[in-house]
């Protein structure tokens, strides 16, 4: 008991860190939500030790399941663990405000400009493959590196790859689970370090039925209000409460939503859509353009807030019972599936898109073996590696 209330004291920490560590990943985080896990990993597991292994991917598992931005689900629950309530919003503020700034800039000063690929942008994309590489070698030795995970690693990315439904990674962890549960009768497996919450289960229910009443009643009091930013926050609350798979499936959710309207017009949606490509952090960030666009820094805030907002009490309201889940008998067993199915889902996300997005020659190939090399034998911090990859991807634009 003694070394269990031991380990629950050095999960805490204070707000402040939480904010320093998620705005540096928010300023270094390049290559869209699969590379973000891979710095995530790298920073609160391998780094930091805040949590370990197998927490880390119970975690992006119950993230797999919930609506909106995984990779912000993440940090979020990651600063949950951490530092409470204070601790989640930290990460969040810390992870996102870098991006959305940037964006919400970029909409200030260059209404209507086109936002192209440059040399190093396309080095940005490059090291996202050598992070998720990393990631996926790194869990991969965790959790498939015995026969029966490995090949549901395998089935599990294959089926990712043939079935690129929004639904289909949360089937294919369902699944995973059920077989796990046969699986792993007679095989051992690590007992979960407890993770301490101070939240009790009235305040989770709370936010769970408020995520549900904000989904049924902001529809019906834009329409009796009338205000354009009542209706801003309606549409992108629901927005990040609907799209499973978050990333780039929010954005035909987001034109549909403001192009329509008249609150933007195509060619400015696909130019904040570009700009949104070359900034760290959530891409969900994009909404932070979309809002200034429509209606200036009060449409900022409001889109910023709204489209995370769902995903901030899905996660706070979720993680306890998912705390006392995994530490079931039954539901550690489906976690030996569901876990090795997440290293598949991830290694098919290292194939489409980050792979076919940035590999499009050998010098390509080559950068992100040095940028592999630099994180996995150098064991150089991320930040370092993207800035190198950035000048490499510069240089290589401006001789080729």
């Amino acid at each position: 008991m003694d070394q269990e209330n031991e380990m629950q004291r050095e999960q805490r920490g204070s707000v402040w860190e939480v904010l320093k560590t998620a705005a540096r990943l928010g300023l270094t985080s390049f290559g869209g939500p699969i590379a973000h896990l891979g710095y995530f990993r790298e920073e609160y597991v391998n780094r930091r030790k805040w949590l370990d292994e197998k927490t880390y991917a119970d975690l992006v598992a119950l993230c797999q399941f919930l609506p909106g931005p995984a990779s912000s689900q993440v940090g979020m629950g990651i600063g949950f663990i951490r530092a409470g309530f204070w601790g989640a919003i930290a990460a969040w503020l810390g992870f996102t405000l870098p991006s959305a700034i940037a964006l919400i800039l970029f909409a200030y000063f260059l209404k209507g400009t086109s936002f192209r690929e440059t040399g190093w942008l396309h080095g940005l994309l490059v090291v996202a493959v050598a992070v998720v590489a990393q990631a996926v070698w790194g869990m991969a030795k965790n959790f498939a590196s015995d026969r029966p995970r490995a090949t549901i690693a395998i089935a599990a990315a294959m089926l990712a790859l043939m079935i690129p439904s929004v639904f289909s990674q949360v089937g294919i962890i369902v699944g995973a689970g059920i077989v796990g549960c046969f699986l792993s009768r007679n095989t051992p497996d690590s007992k979960p370090v407890p993770i301490s919450i101070s939240f009790h289960k009235k305040a989770t229910s709370i936010l769970l039925i408020l995520f549900f009443a904000l989904l049924g009643l902001l529809p019906v009091v834009r329409q009796f209000t009338g205000s354009n930013l009542v209706a801003l926050f309606d549409s992108f609350y629901r927005s990040g409460a609907l799209v499973f798979g978050g990333g780039h499936v929010v954005l035909p959710l987001l034109q549909a939503e403001v192009v329509p309207t008249g609150w933007l017009t195509a060619n400015q949606f696909l130019a904040g859509y570009g700009a949104a490509q070359a900034v760290p952090g959530p891409l969900f960030t994009f909404a932070s353009y979309l809002g200034m666009a429509s209606f200036g820094w009060k449409g900022a805030v409001v889109a910023t807030l709204a489209i995370f907002l769902p995903s901030f009490l899905l996660i706070l309201g979720a993680l306890p019972f998912w705390n006392w889940l995994r530490h079931r008998p039954r539901f550690q067993a489906a976690l030996y599936g569901i876990n090795a199915a997440v290293v598949g889902i991830l290694l098919a996300a290292l194939y489409h898109p980050v792979w076919t997005k940035a590999m499009k020659s050998p010098l390509d190939f080559c950068l992100a073996l040095a940028d592999f090399g630099l994180l996995t034998v150098w064991k150089c911090p991320p930040w370092i590696v993207v800035v190198f990859s950035a000048a490499a991807g510069a240089l290589l634009f401006f001789i080729s």
